[in-house]
């Protein structure tokens, strides 16, 4: 074999996916890879002329060291499963999305656009960057679902199917906002346009004939206006009152109506050409703030639950045959084959296998448990280490981590309490109308054919459509801040929740800890070789997971006799390995005298009688943990909710400061618990979680926010989504909605002054259509460039 001379400290990079490669032995002519799946992807691609694909980007490509199972998608032979993936399908044609995870970057569009040159029965392939799905239409005679998703696997974009994806109905984009907006804006446009020789028939411009046209011509455009697109308030205003509570949408529909109805009466009677322009102006720009506020975050969900965390299907065994079967097909005691990285989707007993099985998304636990046959397993958890066959004991909707997802407390709404705004508003609604009244009988007073256009006028001119648009425009904007900075907010209310928290509960395990697996070192008196063969050999003999990262640790002989072996729970181990004596545990079992505090797990080690040494097992905390909470201790009260054990208890209690509360070893049910009651105690909650176990206090707590390393990842329902690496930044997300506030009443201020400005003519009855026609975008114009340019500043580190 042909080889390639590297200069000596030279590090290669993996020409398909930018990662180091560990030796220089895997590459095609000049180009290296890092393993042999990154150089069939390559392969592949370049016998197809697609390798226009790595000119586009840098190493675009994922990489391929874990293989993919070959009969991984058999499942989508099954008809019952095809029929409830496809979108549609005749008899030439199927169409299809896939959510593919690994789209990242212009090189993946390209490729994916070009799937037809890698299999022919492909016709169109049309990819959503945003949502990071492929609409892919196929001829079925020439090809099938199940090659499509081997093909797409095989060059590193493997789709993910879950069972949420059986039978779900395509969700559709919300598009009667913008209808109404788009109408809303069209109508406004030519109402102004038609309205300015109006504006300047006082001075002689305008021809008196055509004006009565434009007047009727104005009024036909308002009327879509008002019946279609202020619809939106109308619904939101009854049903704050039928709900008995006075929301912000009920002083606006009160000024549409009242600016309509004056028009109406203007046109009619031919007093003038009445205010369409500043009604649907009213429309269009609440409009234009109420789309930026309600606009989604389409890739992502803040409402998952347990089946978009299940595979679609599994391998059941029949006959001795592996047969695909979708999860609501699986009864009580089918044999159930788990392969290697796959998710056990339904209790069972384990009948084969050696299972070793991380339930951290579950329970919280960071250390694998290791199951023996005849045990019993839970759905939730996944296999780490070679294949198991379990006989299921429930069906998947009555599994374990169904009944965590299931709980009452999870269905049932959360009362939310109203925004300030809508308080704001009470006042300012019964401050409009303490004018009105002032101005009609001051009228009435003294010349009452005033009193019409004064009241009116007012209504009008002190709409509080000022305090709308500060709320909505700032809202939005802070919500693209936040997102800018990777916290992906369900909605502007969160926004305030955020704001008004003053306490702060943390998960441990893969919120403040990250992925990576936990790291064992030795410390003490010198270990031969000799020695560490036989402290392995006999962890080897415990099924418990610090011993069996001692063994990974030291190694073992299996051909070394172990005699005499005991164990003793939540204690250690002991016995004779060849002709030591050794002990493994805690400080009483190995009758240690001195003891050390550690930042992890201690395991005390003893042979022949003498204190030899510890191990320390230690979590990976994320970069930067320490600083964040020394910092959020000073502001807010902590605690820490972990399913892990106190190991490291010392460690946190100093990390988070004495007056901080931890709980270990605790069920889902504790942590809602303990929610509840920081709740009755009067505190305003914000609950940092990631796993399944922490999704009923996520839902409970005022804001709760999932912890993820990519946001297309599963998370929990939850009120935000926040990248991992951005959980630093937390006090600054929490500065900056707390800066919402502060900006909403700046601009409300300021705004009241354009009000004074329209009352001072309105209670005279002597407000002008162009007066009107000014003051009010000026209003709206400057109000949405104060709110911009306020939220960026504000948003400075």
């Amino acid at each position: 074999m042909a080889t390639i001379s590297v200069a000596p400290g030279t590090q290669l990079r993996c020409t398909h996916c930018g990662e180091d490669c560990p030796d220089h032995k895997i590459f095609l002519g000049n180009k290296h890879f890092c393993c042999e799946g990154c150089k069939l992807v390559y392969e592949l691609l370049n016998e197809n002329d697609l390798c226009d694909y790595y000119t586009l980007n840098n190493h675009p490509g994922q990489a391929q060291r874990i293989p993919v199972r070959k009969d991984k998608f058999s499942f989508l032979d099954d008809q019952k499963i095809h029929r409830q993936l496809i979108h549609f399908q005749d008899d030439t044609q199927t169409h299809v999305t896939f959510y593919i995870p690994h789209i990242h970057c212009s090189s993946c569009l390209w490729l994916l656009e070009n799937l037809h040159r890698l299999d022919s029965g492909v016709q169109r392939v049309t990819v959503s960057f945003a949502k990071k799905e492929a609409l892919i239409i196929f001829r079925q005679q020439e090809t099938s679902l199940r090659h499509i998703a081997e093909i797409l696997t095989s060059i590193g974009y493997e789709p993910y199917i879950s069972l949420k994806d059986l039978g779900q109905k395509k969700p559709r984009i919300q598009r009667d906002l913008i209808y109404r907006l788009g109408i809303a804006g069209f109508c406004f446009a030519n109402i102004m346009l038609l309205s300015f020789p109006e504006y300047f028939s006082q001075y002689g411009y305008a021809d008196v004939k055509m004006n009565h046209v434009f007047r009727w011509l104005n009024l036909s455009l308002s009327l879509p206006v008002f019946f279609y697109s202020a619809q939106v308030f109308f619904r939101s205003a009854w049903g704050g009152l039928k709900s008995g509570f006075l929301n912000i949408d009920l002083p606006i529909v009160l000024a549409i109506m009242v600016t309509f109805i004056r028009s109406l009466t203007d046109v009619f009677t031919g007093s003038g050409a009445g205010y369409f322009d500043s009604m649907t102006g009213i429309v269009f720009f609440m409009l234009i703030g109420r789309v930026l506020q309600d606009k989604t975050y389409q890739g992502l969900s803040f409402d998952r639950d347990y089946t978009a965390y299940f595979p679609i299907a599994v391998s059941v065994l029949k006959n001795g045959q592996e047969v695909p079967t979708a999860l609501p097909d699986i009864r009580i005691n089918d044999t159930l084959l788990i392969h290697h990285q796959e998710l056990i989707p339904a209790d069972g007993i384990l009948v084969k296998g050696n299972a070793i099985i991380d339930y951290s998304f579950v329970t919280g636990e960071a250390v694998p448990v290791h199951k023996t046959a005849g045990e019993i397993v839970y759905a939730g958890g996944k296999q780490l280490e070679g294949n198991i066959e379990i006989l299921s004991i429930k069906e998947v909707a009555q599994s374990y981590l169904t009944s965590l997802w299931n709980r009452e407390e999870l269905r049932t709404p959360q009362e939310e309490q109203p925004s300030f705004i809508h308080l704001l508003s009470r006042y300012f609604t019964w401050v409009v109308l303490a004018i009105a009244i002032i101005t009609g009988t001051y009228w009435w007073a003294h010349e009452p054919a005033r009193i019409w256009p004064a009241v009116t006028a007012v209504l009008i001119i002190a709409c509080p459509c000022a305090l709308l648009l500060a709320s909505t425009f700032t809202n939005g904007h802070i919500l693209r801040i936040l997102s800018r900075h990777r916290l992906y907010l369900r909605n502007a209310a969160a926004i305030e929740r955020l704001a008004d928290i003053d306490h702060i509960v943390f998960d441990k395990t893969g919120t403040l800890t990250g992925k990576a697996a936990a790291s064992i070192s030795y410390h003490g008196m010198p270990l031969t070789m000799e020695k560490l063969r036989a402290i392995g050999s006999l962890a080897a003999q415990s099924t418990h997971p610090l011993s069996k990262m001692i063994v990974a640790f030291c190694g073992k002989d299996d051909h070394l006799p172990i005699r005499n072996f005991r164990s003793v729970q939540a204690s250690g181990i002991s016995g004779w390995a060849e002709y030591y004596f050794i002990q493994l545990g805690n400080a009483a079992f190995t009758e240690t005298t001195k003891t050390i505090s550690t930042d992890g797990s201690t395991v005390y080690v003893s042979i022949d009688g003498r204190q030899t040494g510890y191990f320390i097992i230690r979590h990976h905390y994320r970069e930067g943990v320490a600083t964040l909470l020394e910092h959020l201790q000073k502001k807010y009260a902590l605690s820490l909710l972990s399913g892990d054990n106190d190991a490291e208890s010392n460690y946190l209690q100093k990390l988070m400061g004495p007056s901080a509360t931890l709980r270990f070893t605790q069920q889902p049910a504790d942590k809602l618990g303990y929610i509840l009651s920081l709740q009755k105690q009067g505190h305003r909650v914000l609950m940092i979680g990631d796993g399944l176990n922490d999704a009923g206090a996520l839902k409970q707590s005022d804001i709760g926010i999932s912890l993820t390393e990519n946001s297309n990842n599963f998370t929990p329902a939850s009120d935000g989504i926040l990248e991992a690496e951005q959980l630093t930044q937390l006090p600054r997300f929490i500065r900056t909605c707390k800066n919402n506030k502060r900006i909403i009443l700046i601009t409300f201020i300021i705004s009241l002054l354009y009000n004074f400005i329209g009352l001072f003519f309105a209670v005279q009855g002597i407000l002008s259509p162009l007066t009107a026609a000014i003051l009010m975008p000026a209003s709206s114009i400057s109000i949405v460039l104060l709110t911009y340019g306020l939220s960026e500043w504000m948003d400075r580190p």
